[in-house]
């Protein structure tokens, strides 16, 4: 009896059109996973103990960091003409949108000096407030560091197709295996960064973090590149 097809046809790879069009989608699910559990580990640690500030007092702490980061780090930018005075506009805004108006931040300030299930109630809504503010400032920061990871990806892209012409012009051979496995680790890399950063819950300088993020994104970006297959 001869042999039937295979009933589950090939997965195709998605197109650049479809990357282009889902990357929004990914980066507010980063972004909303980011805020979810960086405030679980807040509330956990305002429970168990961890923070040597007590109540909300932690995530207030961490959030003048993180601004501090902005005055100090972030003083010019190819993107925001004044990134400090735009920060400080942007932040200002969405709390009072999202927690002023909508009364969710004075309810819980009118209860803070209370006792017994309002007062616990009112420092742990205070201290995801904060939380919430801090992943925004780091969004914020990211958002400058754009035209740093563009260059990476530009200087691993030539160097990748330097190192691909001297494979095809000399006796180079080619890596199906190297290149495939580059291309897979490229994009979780980039947004696994994105999650560590946005989720620590301590401040961090930007630059000690997202600099070697940055490296290692242009060295896969390199590697992929230059070991695309020497024909077309």
């Amino acid at each position: 009896m001869a042999r039937g097809r295979d009933s589950h046809p090939a997965k195709k790879s998605p197109t650049w059109f479809g990357w282009a069009v889902g990357l929004p989608f990914r980066i507010i699910a980063v972004v909303a996973v980011s805020m979810l559990t960086s405030i679980a580990v807040e509330w956990i640690g305002i429970y168990c103990g961890w923070w040597s500030q007590p109540g909300a007092r932690h995530a207030q702490g961490v959030l003048t960091h993180e601004l501090g980061w902005i005055d100090t780090q972030f003083t010019r930018s190819l993107i925001f003409a004044r990134p400090v005075d735009r920060a400080r506009l942007v932040i200002t805004e969405v709390y009072d949108a999202v927690f002023v108006w909508t009364g969710i931040a004075p309810s819980f300030a009118a209860h803070t000096s209370s006792e017994g299930w309002a007062a616990t109630i009112a420092t742990y809504g205070q201290a995801g407030i904060d939380v919430s503010l801090v992943v925004l400032v780091r969004v914020f920061i990211l958002t400058l560091t754009v035209p740093l990871f563009v260059m990476a990806a530009f200087v691993g892209i030539v160097d990748g197709l330097v190192r691909r012409d001297l494979r095809k012009f000399g006796a180079g051979r080619e890596s199906a295996f190297i290149y495939h496995h580059a291309k897979r680790l490229t994009g979780p890399v980039f947004i696994l960064g994105w999650l560590i950063y946005l989720s620590v819950p301590f401040s961090v300088n930007p630059n000690t973090f997202l600099v070697p993020c940055a490296l290692l994104f242009g060295l896969l970006i390199s590697v992929t590149t230059g070991s695309f297959k020497k024909y077309l």
